[in-house]
């Protein structure tokens, strides 16, 4: 089924029968050169294992390996990407001034059972013309993946998505994010706050402590992504459903003892 802007059902109607987030059915090609969207796909696959690096780090790295950029275009692409490094220092970014910004609640925590803390990121995925956005909800103790959604935009609506798609399994006790303003806006912590769940935030920027999910992105990346070369929207759609459905239920994970994410968060 196609979604139909003259159908008798509201845009938003058929992409929640379709299970189609909002933010990528208005998926355009960017304005992006050839050139910046190469440089872009580099820089990913460089900061999936070096997330330390900031714009100079990646910078004087590039140049080593021939490419002619400087400071202010890396800078600009990792901004587009929503990279930064993952250490204190002047670079790191500040949230939005106006959304309340919420303590860490992690430090010293023995999690050892699901649904006592969830988290969240979006990661950058490069297209043959452009790029998506991906954000995704996961498990810590038993790294399940509770719901993913894609957009073309950094906005907060595709977070939220994932997020409600993710209660849908059930509450967590604590739900951990970085300080991006996707996360900090009251559209994204009302749901929280209306089901009590404690709310946790990194305090550097991008969550040093968010290592589940930042493998998960490894994951995703090295077994799918790169590999696949998806050549559109649908493409890519089709191809994370699969991937994820072989991620939860099928594959085993060294560090759950071989069990698969499903095993370990249904019991």
């Amino acid at each position: 089924m196609i979604i139909q802007p003259d159908y008798n059902l509201s845009i938003t109607t058929q992409c929640e029968l379709l299970s189609v987030g909002r933010s990528s059915y208005y998926y355009e090609p960017t304005g992006e050169s050839p050139e910046n969207l190469e440089y872009m796909r580099i820089i990913d696959e460089r900061y999936l294992n070096h997330s330390y690096y900031g714009y100079p780090k990646m910078t004087a790295w590039m140049v080593r390996q021939g490419h002619p950029v400087n400071e202010k275009r890396i800078a600009r692409l990792m901004r587009i990407m929503g990279l930064q490094a993952t250490v204190p220092g002047p670079h790191t970014s500040k949230p939005h001034p106006q959304h309340k910004i919420y303590p860490y609640l992690l430090r010293g925590m023995k999690i050892n059972q699901p649904n006592l803390v969830w988290s969240t990121d979006f990661t950058y995925i490069p297209m043959p013309y452009g790029y998506m956005y991906l954000a995704a909800v996961v498990d810590w103790h038993s790294r399940f993946v509770l719901s993913w959604t894609l957009s073309n935009t950094m906005d907060y609506i595709f977070c939220l998505d994932a997020l409600m798609g993710a209660l849908e399994h059930g509450e967590p006790i604590i739900f951990n994010t970085d300080q991006g303003s996707q996360y900090t806006s009251e559209h994204f912590t009302q749901p929280l706050l209306d089901r009590q769940i404690l709310i946790s935030m990194d305090g550097r920027g991008r969550a040093l402590d968010n290592v589940f999910i930042e493998r998960v992105w490894r994951s995703v990346k090295y077994e799918d992504i790169y590999s696949k070369d998806y050549q559109s929207v649908s493409e890519l759609r089709v191809g994370l459903s699969n991937y994820f459905d072989e991620y939860n239920h099928r594959r085993p994970h060294e560090a759950l003892d071989y069990a698969t994410p499903a095993e370990v968060h249904y019991g």
